[in-house]
């Protein structure tokens, strides 16, 4: 791990000691039941984007954090205008990681999971053409498919006139994906929160000020509050903070593996507050 992707923890048992991946790991961890953790990037004024594109507020810890969620989940959730915008390529994990998975019972790989209401999908995208794992595409019974969609991924319509998530996530847990990570985009995680499917939230925020223009990391209609709790603050040295909130029920079952990484924690005081700004 070089220095420049180092992470410590400030809350709770702080410690200025970098935390190694066995140690992150520990922090976020799986559960024992079905779990929907969403995981965003924002500037300290709420961007989404910067010039556009996400990738212009991650930076060398986040990443660390990005692959470790990845390396976590049974199924990686996107929409469809994220995974063109964004080009996404084929999910693919490094030897580490994938050995870390098979030593716990999982696939090398996790599978890719695409919302789509129209399925303006290109089967030549390496996301599907390239996947190691096939892709699933959730839509809805009156989406009609591209040619070579179906070669490439498994369509799963769930919803007569547009996608039902709640049945999707079910079809997805009887699948045996029972851990998704949803990397957005924003309407995907407003209509998750609507719908009140989510029960993790990581968000990394980039000490930076994006300005006015781009939109927030939730969009579409209004919906109800949601009680989720602070779970831990982390900390890199570049002034990256990365915020892990989850609701009660799905917290309890990581108490343990918490608790493990609360002990190993070393006595040192906290960084100082100007690391974290």
């Amino acid at each position: 791990m070089s220095a420049e992707a180092a992470i410590s923890r400030l809350w709770p048992a702080p410690s200025a000691a970098p935390l190694d991946d066995t140690e992150l790991t520990a922090l976020y961890g799986r559960t024992d039941r079905p779990h929907l953790r969403v995981n965003f990037v924002t500037s300290v004024d709420g961007a989404v984007s910067l010039d556009g594109y996400s990738a212009g507020l991650s930076g060398v810890p986040d990443k660390r954090v990005f692959g470790l969620l990845r390396m976590l989940c049974d199924g990686l959730l996107v929409a469809a205008g994220t995974l063109r915008h964004e080009g996404y390529g084929a999910v693919r994990l490094d030897a580490a990681r994938r050995a870390w998975r098979r030593a716990h019972g999982l696939a090398e790989y996790p599978t890719l999971v695409v919302v789509s209401g129209s399925l303006d999908l290109d089967p030549a995208q390496a996301a599907f053409a390239d996947a190691p794992v096939r892709p699933v595409v959730l839509t809805h019974a009156a989406a009609e498919a591209p040619p070579g969609l179906t070669e490439v991924a498994d369509l799963v319509r769930c919803g007569a006139d547009r996608v039902d998530l709640a049945a999707g996530l079910a079809e997805l847990r009887r699948r045996g994906l029972s851990q998704v990570l949803c990397e957005g985009g924003p309407h995907l995680f407003g209509a998750l929160t609507a719908a009140d499917l989510v029960d993790e939230v990581c968000l990394t925020v980039a000490p930076l000020l994006a300005g006015a223009g781009p939109g927030r990391i939730a969009a579409g209609p209004a919906g109800g509050h949601r009680e989720l709790p602070l779970r831990h603050v982390l900390a890199a040295a570049d002034g990256v903070l990365m915020l892990r909130y989850a609701r009660e029920a799905q917290a309890q079952a990581q108490t343990e593996a918490e608790d493990n990484a609360n002990a190993n924690a070393d006595a040192a005081p906290a960084p100082a507050p100007a690391a974290a700004s």
